[in-house]
């Protein structure tokens, strides 16, 4: 999925390390705000930090599979309207219902028409159910109803089909009710084990619900279900098992919101096909993923075409998707969390119709395989993203990443975006939209501190409100094609003490990386733009490659900063040629350039060195890391630490208008043409491809 052998010749060229994933010195944030690792070996010690969170909360002593015949069981065989045991057994038969009254084993075998099994165990001891063979159907209730009981466990025989279904609509006794809701209903903990399957037919609500702890160690389990597929209140917890779910509602959740420290759902392991209307799996509380195989279609699934924010008004989400606040049926999420998800390992296909993975609080990805598409967001967290390992594959999004801080320590990551790749944003689920109004205002941060990133993007391709810092790591941007948005977007700084950075797009909004990095780099400003796939070639005076690039998009600006470039060095960039070398994502890794024709000569004599065709270009005072491009020479370009200074010959009141016409087309208040129609009665006009902006 992400040309590992080639990446890694790629880091061992461009970053000369030893092992380019090796931790910052920074401690990082790992499965919640008050869990941090060692600096070293960072993924493994977050990867047990979440097999212990799973270990602390979930225990499943006495929850397996055990050899029930030794237990002295109580046999039933049901057989339609009749049902036959041992005279002697704690067990009632009447009107078609069959109540277990006190704890034992019991074994379950053939037909219950429109019929019901109750467990009232009266000594409050554990129940086990063992389903051996069985169909029961009701009308008019739960096919399984646990009223009472210690624990209740069902197991599932080797080489059994057992089919549990409920009726369309319930008889209650009291019409205030609405207990039980599900075709297996426990008001107590549940266990399900055992290698038999189980099929459950959820005609009223629920498939299987637990208001208590909900535990599934084993077993081939298939759930349809008008509502929830698999539900529990304080616990919902996975070891192994082959699980399909067909939902209306939600696939799997839980639903304690009184209690803060229950409602987590806990995944070690097992095979799921989850199709949902809406969430595949919602966590009232955290969502902890240790390993298993998830594929989940939530939702419609990822559109053919993705609405852009224009099209929305501020605050609002995709007219299909939901935001944190919004009421549950209205949320088509992927995997879902009001608090943190933690995953170590893993297998995930998620179609989702709005954000494919999201938290209220905090993600942290420690390992697992991603593979990604969705109508909103890939990865988002109302408060911090983390990755430190895995693989990621976003194919369609509207924004890849977003979190109110975002920090990139490992792993592979490979995004497709129709606005921005990763957004560093405020605000629940903002995705771009509760933008500040000033550069002052920015306070989140972009960290990359390692892996592998592979961003392409329509918007901003790395963008932050904040900072960005790197410190390690490859990234490469394919970035925006129109000159709203540039590769590059950040409102405070971009430090760059280490790693590779090649970013290519408009040059409309183009920022290289902070004056005060330690790191060199160099913005290049081509006056015409540049075919999609006309690589990019720089090389020292010796001839030694700093980058062979081709970009997957037509391009106008590039911004390199790596190792390799020294001050006080001289280097020539190529423009075309071909080279026979091992690529990954356009980067290609050790070998020669063939044919190219040069573009210019240059020394690097500073931190930012700012090119055109010319050669070295002065940049303008009080310029952090951005500009306009410049066409024709040496003209200057303004502060894109502060927008607004791309205009900086207007008045200050038609300043002040111009800003609130930009944030409203970037908030979706305004659709570029209006904005542009805006702008042109001011006697501005908005920069196009290639041009820079006019008065």
């Amino acid at each position: 999925m992400m040309k590992r052998s080639a990446y890694y010749k790629i880091a061992a060229t461009l970053l000369s390390t030893t092992m380019l994933f090796a931790c910052s010195n920074n401690d990082s944030t790992t499965t919640s705000s008050e869990t941090s690792a060692e600096t070293a070996g960072v993924g493994k010690l977050v990867n047990t930090d979440v097999s212990n969170l799973v270990s602390k909360a979930v225990s499943y002593q006495e929850d397996s599979y055990t050899q029930w015949k030794n237990e002295n069981p109580t046999y039933i065989e049901l057989n339609g309207t009749e049902a036959t045991f041992d005279s002697s057994a704690a067990v009632l038969f009447k009107n078609n219902v069959l109540t277990i009254k006190t704890g034992g084993t019991y074994v379950l075998s053939g037909q219950l028409d429109n019929g019901q099994v109750v467990v009232d165990a009266e000594d409050k001891n554990t129940v086990k159910l063992i389903l051996n063979g069985v169909d029961i159907q009701s009308s008019t209730s739960s096919a399984i109803n646990v009223v009472n009981a210690e624990k209740t466990t069902i197991s599932l025989v080797e080489g059994t089909e057992n089919n549990i279904s409920d009726g369309k609509q319930y008889v209650y006794e009291d019409s205030s009710e609405d207990e039980p809701n599900a075709a297996i209903f426990s008001k107590d903990d549940l266990t399900i084990n055992g290698t038999g399957t189980l099929i459950v037919q959820g005609n009223y609500n629920n498939g299987i619900a637990s208001k208590d702890k909900l535990k599934i160690t084993s077993g081939n389990i298939e759930v349809h279900a008008v509502d929830d597929g698999i539900m529990g209140r304080d616990l919902v917890a996975v070891k192994e098992g082959t699980i399909k779910i067909e939902a209306g509602g939600d696939g799997i959740k839980s639903t304690n919101d009184e209690d803060t420290s229950k409602g987590v759902i806990a995944l070690e392991g097992g095979t799921f096909d989850i199709t949902s209307g809406n969430d595949g799996i919602q966590s009232i509380a955290s969502l902890w993923i240790t390993d298993g195989s998830y594929t989940i279609k939530s939702g419609e699934g990822s559109p053919d075409t993705i609405n852009n924010h224009e099209e929305r008004m501020p605050g609002q989400e995709n007219s299909t998707a939901a935001t944190t606040t919004t009421t549950e049926s209205e949320s088509y999420k992927g995997l879902k969390a009001s608090v943190d998800i933690a995953v170590g390992g893993g297998s995930f296909k998620i179609d989702s119709e709005d954000d494919a993975v999201h938290s209220n609080q905090h993600v942290t990805l420690a390992g697992g395989e991603f593979m990604i598409s969705t109508g909103d967001d890939g990865i988002h967290a109302d408060s911090s993203v983390v990755t430190t390992g895995g693989n990621i594959n976003i194919t369609k999004s509207y924004e890849g990443i977003e979190g109110k801080n975002v920090t990139i320590e490992d792993g592979e990551i490979q995004l497709t975006s129709t606005d921005d790749g990763i957004n560093v944003a405020g605000g629940n689920d903002a995705s771009g939209m509760d933008m500040p109004t000033t550069a002052t205002e920015g306070t989140g941060s972009l960290q990359i501190n390692g892996g592998y990133i592979s961003v392409n993007a329509q918007g901003d391709g790395l963008d932050s409100n904040g900072s960005i810092s790197m410190t390690d790591g490859v990234v490469i941007v394919n970035g925006p094609t129109e000159n709203m948005n540039g590769q590059l977007d950040y409102d405070s700084s971009f430090n760059i003490t280490g790693g590779f950075i090649v970013a290519v797009g408009s040059s409309g909004m183009s920022q290289a990386h902070s004056e005060d990095s330690s790191q060199a780099g160099v913005l290049m400003t081509y006056p015409e733009i540049q075919t999609a796939g006309t690589m990019i070639h720089l090389e020292d005076s010796e001839g030694k490659n700093i980058v062979s690039f081709t970009p997957a998009k037509d391009y106008q600006s590039v911004f390199i900063s790596s190792p390799e470039l020294t001050k006080d060095a001289s280097y020539t960039l190529y423009s075309g040629g071909t080279s026979t070398a091992e690529e990954a994502d356009g980067l290609y890794t050790d070998g020669g350039v063939e044919g190219g024709t040069k573009v210019v000569d240059f020394t690097v004599s500073e931190t930012v060195t700012w090119l055109n065709e010319s050669g070295v270009t002065e940049a303008a005072a009080n310029r952090p890391g951005g500009g306009v491009g410049a066409p024709g020479g040496d003209q200057a370009r303004p502060d894109m630490g502060n927008r607004v200074d791309m205009f900086s010959d207007l008045d200050e009141e038609t300043r002040q208008k111009v800003q609130e016409i930009i944030e409203q087309q970037r908030n979706g208040t305004l659709t570029q043409e209006e904005a542009q129609e805006q702008l042109a009665e001011l006697g501005v006009e908005m920069p196009q491809r290639g041009t820079p902006p006019q008065q």
